[in-house]
């Protein structure tokens, strides 16, 4: 599928909070904890524990969530299909749809039960 400019903008201004809660009960159902998904966003976003508590009660918008944060430099190593899209064929210009991908991707492979560390890609 291809990203559209209205997929992007719909993506932009949805409320982190509001998704965040369906991330930990997707996990949580299959056996993982919030604590593996906070490492996994760490990992991608460097938001520890009390940042990511306070964009969550600040009500964020994924712009604003991906806007603020410092992107692993490996984060291009997440590569795949997620919700119909190939996330590596995403075009630059909808970097900010990418991004979600990529947790999106991460948070369904934690669900999936794959290691910690296949997860957490090194270089």
């Amino acid at each position: 599928m291809k990203v559209t400019s209205e997929k992007n903008e719909k993506i932009a201004n949805m409320i982190f909070a509001s998704v965040y809660p369906h991330y930990v009960n997707r996990l949580v159902k299959n056996g993982r904890t919030k604590e593996e998904l906070h490492q996994v966003i760490e990992w991608l976003t460097s938001f520890d524990e009390d940042t990511l508590q306070a964009l969550i009660e600040e009500k964020v918008t994924f712009k604003t969530f991906y806007q603020k944060a410092k992107i692993h430099p490996n984060a291009h190593l997440i590569k795949g299909v997620i919700c119909g899209y190939r996330i590596e064929d995403i075009a630059d210009e909808f970097e900010l749809y990418r991004q979600c991908r990529y947790l999106d991707k991460l948070v369904d492979e934690l669900a999936k039960g794959r290691k910690m560390e296949k997860i957490l890609r090194k270089g």
